[in-house]
């Protein structure tokens, strides 16, 4: 894949990664406990229920990395991690008894935080709870994030024995300089106890536009990689906002590449990724070996996008256990409370921490398709939409087809035929190509919310 870095800087700006649509910023008050609550009745009680998929915040980590922007907390108390847990293992209970045991579960993935900050028992414990009240498919993917710093071939051992399929890898960067200067200093181990053990698949997270990152070690990186193997790779943006992330400014503003710099070192990633090293691009920041799952769920449009990025599994009810943790359902998403105290009440008292969220309009439900569809699979049957949805395209999105005219002459799109296509040099600005369709980034007379930028 080619990158054109001028095309690129005349495009890059704020924008959401459309994990949903609506993105988060527009969630509120429209959706509470009780109402959730009700649609997740509603859709257990269909003769079509969807099958399920869980995922699991564990918040915790050893030490604060400068760079991060997760809802995390740092702790070194051993109390603190196992009541957590004993009230996620609460709170699982909770979901699964409002839950039909026969509906499949054939997702699970714990994120972070640090899951494998827990010990291997925590992660047994913890793994023999879901599956004690879920009926986990057979084939399910069961992943999990891992942080190559204190982790020991014990916990790996403990994640497979518990049946976890999938690893990724928070590797980031493998240059030591970049790493002292994010607080992240790591071995590189992880990977080749995660085959050793027998896992279906590993994924190396890696993130350019660090402090103190030179394209001569980013490229050290990028031959590591290789070397490495991975099955998929992350690469990711850094997103420095120190006004939203107060630790952020830790990082000093002066050490971060100049947005040329960054731009540089996207087009040495993506070239070396898909050139060099066979992967194939899937999309925002994700690749794949053109044999893995993801790069064949895009060639069959089975690939979805959620919270957790790309995913294979279409068609499932995303439940999420934990704070801050994120339920996506078709007609709702529904957001977790985000404060320890408040969760462990609410947990206490025997309800589900559902805070916030927002019901779909029949507007949003057409959006999300059209938007998702681009993220996805680059290309949309306008057809298609038009039969779902009883519209005529053009004419509903007159608009936003008029936004997408300069990306058109740009050769970024093509939207004037029966299909709707990215081209080539526009799948690395595809969220540049979606925003034109998201009507809350228009329409809206409020501030925008902070998003990150496209590169």
């Amino acid at each position: 894949m080619q990158v054109d870095l001028d095309l690129l800087r005349s495009y890059n700006r704020s924008l959401p990664r459309y994990t949903s649509y609506p993105t988060a910023p527009h969630f509120d008050g429209g959706v509470d406990r009780e109402q959730f609550l009700d649609e997740v009745r509603r859709r257990d009680a269909a003769e079509d229920a969807a099958p399920l998929s869980l995922y699991v915040h564990l918040p915790f980590c050893r030490q604060l990395c400068y760079y991060c922007g997760c809802h995390a907390f740092v702790t070194h108390s051993e109390y603190r991690i196992q009541r957590y847990l004993d009230h996620v293992e609460r709170e699982i209970d909770l979901l699964a008894d409002e839950l039909s045991a026969e509906r499949p579960l054939i997702q699970i993935h714990w994120g972070g935080g640090t899951p494998t900050y827990l010990t291997p028992a925590q992660i047994r414990e913890l793994g023999a709870k879901i599956r004690d009240r879920f009926a986990v498919a057979d084939d399910a993917e069961i992943s999990l994030e891992a942080d190559p710093r204190g982790l020991t071939r014990e916990h790996v051992a403990a994640a497979s024995d518990v049946g976890f399929n999938r690893m990724s890898v928070g590797a980031q960067t493998f240059d030591a300089t970049v790493q002292e200067a994010i607080h992240r200093v790591q071995p590189e181990h992880a990977v080749r106890w995660a085959r050793d053990e027998g896992f279906e698949g590993v994924n190396l997270d890696l993130i350019y536009g660090l402090p103190h990152q030179s394209l001569d070690g980013f490229e050290e990186t990028l031959a590591s990689v290789q070397d490495i193997d991975p099955d998929r790779i992350a690469l990711y943006s850094y997103a420095h906002v120190p006004s939203v992330l107060e630790h952020q400014k830790l990082i000093p503003e002066d050490a971060l590449p100049d947005p040329a710099e960054r731009l540089t070192l996207f087009k040495t990633g993506i070239e070396t990724l898909t050139q060099e090293a066979g992967y194939r691009f899937i999309g925002m920041d994700h690749f794949a070996r053109p044999d893995d799952p993801l790069s064949i769920a895009q060639d069959e449009h089975t690939l979805q996008r959620n919270f957790q990025g790309y995913s294979t599994r279409a068609g499932a009810d995303v439940y999420a256990v934990g704070v801050s943790g994120i339920h996506q359902l078709a007609p709702l998403y529904a957001q977790n409370v985000k404060d320890l105290r408040t969760y462990y009440e609410r947990i206490e008292a025997g309800r589900l921490s559902v805070e916030r969220g927002v019901r779909l309009t029949p507007d949003d439900h057409l959006r999300r398709r059209v938007i998702m569809d681009l993220m996805c699979n680059f290309s949309l049957a306008k057809s298609r939409i038009e039969a779902a949805f009883d519209i005529d395209f053009d004419r509903y999105f007159a608009p936003d087809l008029a936004r997408l005219e300069p990306l058109e002459a740009d050769g970024l799109v093509d939207a004037r035929g029966a299909t709707l296509d990215v081209r080539p040099p526009g799948r690395l600005l595809i969220r540049n190509v979606a925003s034109k369709f998201d009507a809350y980034l228009h329409e809206t007379t409020e501030a925008r919310p902070v998003y990150s930028e496209s590169l």
